[in-house]
């Protein structure tokens, strides 16, 4: 009991000791949205960073004015989730780390965001007043509704002692699947990937135009990444499939592929994918069940990025009778992921119960032991 205790804590104090000095700081006056002098506010820029994968944020945080609204619009946690940190990555093929302050979205307000999207979705034909519900269905069906979601970053550029707006980034969120309610009748229409890039493509040029028109829009350059959603009833989340850049002031789009995917595991298609990677999944589900056998369930969702497994997030449910047994387990786990899978790969664990989360294990590829935290 007392070694395990020590492990967990000598962990933390190694994550400690590595932390940036959070006195290191400039304070800067950011510049009004609409380039008004008057309105200009002061800022603390921190000098340092986690790491080179994520972008160094104002303080104070100041939230988007569409805050909240990708809950409502997504189709589920696991597509909202990776859409937001989906873009992320797509905004460091334009925007560096190094070099770009993040903000949330200042610019498209809820209200916007909501009139575009309707706009940019395709007219659903009037069948009239004494149409028939399949006759309404039929209509709907000729127009789904591709577009569930516009989502905005901001990012900001340091001159001296001030900040300013230097480039934005939009996903735009697009359906798999359109569902709809008529009467208390549910539906649902499928939609084909060459519809969703043709329609995400056509949804991305008109929207360009109608960035140009907001006001502090006009010259910046623009990062426009289209995401696929996922089904409702899937567990794994959808993914990037291109994006665009648009230079300081253009309007035209320059279009590329982005190599990304999700991956269940286990499944058949996980193997079909990457067989190797299956296997160790596999084998790693056997060495969890030796310990324990009363488990309810162990599930992987693994990034794949070119092809290449980059991340894997682990589903353990177990019932438990005691803390001490949480403990002993969690450390038998803890050694199991040095072994189980590649160093590039992060590996997330969360051990799970009724009563909720008891543990989380972390292994990133420039950690010789995982980061362990017990509930």
């Amino acid at each position: 009991m007392q070694k395990i205790l020590l492990l967990v804590v000598s962990t933390l104090f190694l994550l400690s000791g590595c932390l940036p000095n959070f006195g290191s700081q400039d304070e800067v006056v950011q510049e009004d949205n609409n380039n008004n002098n008057n309105n200009e506010e002061r800022a603390i820029v921190p000098k340092f960073q986690i790491s080179e994968d994520y972008y160094r944020t104002l303080t104070p945080f100041k939230p988007s004015g569409a805050r909240g609204q990708i809950t409502s619009n997504m189709s589920s946690r696991f597509d909202s989730d990776e859409f937001e940190e989906g873009l992320l990555r797509i905004s460091q093929k334009t925007f560096s780390t190094d070099k770009y302050i993040f903000q949330e979205g200042q610019y498209l307000e809820r209200e916007t965001i909501s009139e575009w999207i309707k706009a940019l979705n395709p007219t659903i034909a009037d069948p009239g007043s004494e149409a028939s519900i399949e006759d309404r269905k039929e209509a709907r069906q000729q127009a789904p509704r591709y577009l569930a979601h516009i989502l905005e970053h901001n990012f900001l550029i340091q001159e001296d002692d001030k900040v300013k707006l230097a480039g934005i980034s939009i996903g735009l969120a697009l359906n798999s699947v359109d569902y709809f309610r008529i009467e208390g009748n549910n539906f649902e229409t499928p939609i084909s990937d060459s519809t969703i890039e043709k329609e995400g493509k056509r949804i991305a040029e008109e929207l360009i135009h109608l960035l140009r028109g907001v006001e502090g829009l006009e010259e910046v350059p623009v990062t426009i990444g289209l995401f696929k959603q996922q089904p409702r009833t899937s567990i794994i989340p959808g993914s990037y499939f291109a994006y665009a850049t648009v230079k300081s002031g253009g309007k035209s789009l320059e279009w590329n592929n982005v190599n990304e995917k999700y991956v269940l595991f286990p499944s058949n298609d996980a193997t079909n994918y990457n067989r190797d990677d299956a296997e160790r999944f596999s084998r790693f589900k056997e060495d969890v069940s030796m310990y324990y056998p009363n488990h309810n369930g162990v599930v992987g969702r693994g990034l794949y990025i070119n092809d290449e497994l980059q991340k894997i997030s682990i589903d353990i449910d177990f019932q438990f009778y005691g803390k001490t047994e949480v403990i002993g387990f969690t450390q038998y786990i803890a050694g199991l992921v040095v072994e189980a899978f590649p160093d590039y790969v992060i590996v997330e664990i969360n051990v799970k119960s009724v009563a909720g989360q008891e543990a989380l294990i972390l292994k990133k590829p420039d950690m010789k032991e995982p980061f362990v935290h017990i509930y």
